[in-house]
C-alpha cells in the first residue's frame, strides 16, 4: 500500500494550521516526527504544524520520495466560471435593511463576483450566509467553530427546513471559511443531511399540449413549447439568442449551460414555425425572449409566471413549474423508445446516472408487469 499524507486547513487557536492526515506506520510516523513545531490535536485527531510556508516547504523535502503528499483539499481552487449572464452584485451593497441587521461581509460579495457565480447563486449564498451571521449577530465571526455550526444547522431542522435549504446553507457559510478566508475545508467533518431522493413530477403529453393551446399570445406560446420540445432549463430558454436556432438542421445551441458546456438539443417542427411568428412581430435585437427594454434579457419569474398560468388555464391541479416540462419532455422520450444516452446528451447530464431517474416514473417500465388481481 503507497504511504501517503493528506494536508487539511485547520484552526487551532485561531491560528492557521496545517493537518496531517495519514495512516500510521513506522516510517510516515518517523518522518513526521522530525517537521518543526509540530502538535497533536485531540480535536481533530491528527498531527499539524503552523501554517507557514517554511513548514510547507518542510513537509514536501521530508516526505519527498517516500510519502505522497495530497495537497487536493489543501491547495484546492476551482476555475472561474464563464457565465453568459452579467453578474451583478451592486445592490446588495445599496439595499435597505433594518437597523442592527447584520450585512455580509464586503469580501464575501467580491469573492462572489471574481469567481462569476450566476446571479441567482448569489442572491441564494447572500441569503444563507446573511442568515446565519444574525443568527450570531454579536459573535465575532472568526470565533465560531464546528459545534456554532452545528447548533445553528439544528434550529433549521428543527424550523422543518428542506435538506436542500440546509445544504445550501452550509455551502454559503464554507464558502466564507474555506474560499473568501482562504482555508479549505475547516469545517470538513461538518455532517450534511441525508439527500432526499424524490421522483421528477411529470406531466401527460396531452397535459403539456394543453397548456400551449391555453397560452395567451405568440410569445408565451413559444416560450412553453421550447421548455418542453426542447428540454430546455429555464436559465438556458432566457439565454438564448435568435442565432442559436437552427432552423435548417433543427436544432437548438445551449451556450456553457450548467457546468459550463455548449450542447445541442432538439428543435420542434411546429415551435420553429411559432418562433418565426413571434421572431416577426417583435424581432428582439439581443436575446430571444427580452423584457420591456429591448436588449435586456426576459426575467425568469415572468418565465415562471407563464407556466405557473398555462397550467391553471389548462386545468391542471399541481402548479405547473418551467422544470416540470424538462421532466415530461425526457420521460416522455424515454417512452417513445429514446435510447437513455441520448437523452442525456439533449438535457446536458454529466452521467447517465443523473438520467436513470427518468425510469421510475416512464409508463413503458411498468408495461410488462401483471396485473396480480387479472
Amino acid at each position: 500500500m503507497e504511504r501517503s499524507i493528506t494536508l487539511k486547513h485547520l484552526l487551532i487557536g485561531n491560528k492557521k494550521c496545517i493537518g496531517l492526515q495519514y495512516h500510521a506506520d513506522k516510517v510516515t510516523q518517523a518522518l513526521v516526527s522530525t517537521l518543526p513545531e509540530l502538535e497533536w490535536s485531540d480535536r481533530f485527531n491528527m498531527h499539524y504544524v503552523p501554517n507557514s510556508e517554511p513548514n510547507l516547504k518542510a513537509i514536501f523535502k521530508m516526505l519527498k520520495g517516500t510519502v505522497w503528499v495530497n495537497g487536493n483539499y489543501f491547495f484546492r481552487d476551482r476555475p472561474l466560471k464563464d457565465t453568459a449572464g452579467t453578474i451583478d452584485v451592486q445592490w446588495f451593497r445599496t439595499r435597505k435593511h433594518k437597523e442592527g441587521y447584520r450585512t455580509i461581509p464586503e469580501d464575501y460579495l467580491k469573492k462572489l463576483e471574481l469567481k462569476k457565480y450566476a446571479n441567482s447563486t448569489v442572491k441564494n449564498y447572500v441569503a444563507c450566509f446573511e442568515s446565519f451571521i444574525n443568527h450570531y449577530k454579536d459573535v465575532d465571526l472568526m470565533s465560531l467553530d464546528e459545534n456554532d455550526i452545528r447548533d445553528y444547522l439544528q434550529r433549521l431542522v428543527q424550523e422543518k427546513r428542506s435538506n436542500s435549504y440546509i445544504n445550501q446553507a452550509i455551502n454559503a457559510i464554507k464558502f466564507y471559511y474555506e474560499v473568501v478566508l482562504g482555508m479549505p475545508n475547516r469545517f470538513y467533518a461538518i455532517e450534511r443531511p441525508r439527500r432526499e431522493h424524490k421522483l421528477p413530477k411529470v406531466l401527460s403529453k396531452e397535459e403539456v399540449l394543453a397548456m400551449i393551446d391555453s397560452t395567451n399570445n405568440i410569445k408565451h406560446k413559444c416560450i412553453v413549447g421550447l421548455l418542453y420540445s426542447s428540454g430546455l432549463r429555464r436559465s438556458e430558454l432566457l439565454d438564448l439568442k435568435p442565432v442559436d436556432i437552427d432552423g435548417k438542421r433543427m436544432l437548438v445551441k445551449v451556450r456553457q449551460a450548467k457546468n459550463n458546456k455548449d450542447r445541442l438539443t432538439v428543435l420542434s417542427k411546429s415551435v420553429l414555425e411559432d418562433l418565426r411568428t413571434y421572431y416577426r412581430a417583435h424581432r428582439p435585437k439581443e436575446y430571444l425572449f427580452e423584457g420591456p427594454v429591448p436588449g435586456e434579457r426576459y426575467s425568469a419569474s415572468s418565465v415562471l409566471k407563464i407556466v405557473t398560468m398555462a397550467g391553471e388555464r389548462a386545468g391542471i391541479k399541481e402548479r405547473v413549474s418551467p422544470h416540470m416540462l424538462r421532466h415530461s419532455f425526457a420521460t416522455h422520450l424515454l417512452e417513445d423508445g429514446t435510447d437513455l444516452r441520448h437523452i442525456q446528451m439533449l438535457l446536458g447530464h454529466s452521467s447517465t446516472k443523473t438520467t436513470e431517474i427518468y425510469t421510475h416514473v416512464a409508463t413503458n417500465t411498468f408495461m410488462n408487469v401483471k396485473d396480480l388481481l387479472s
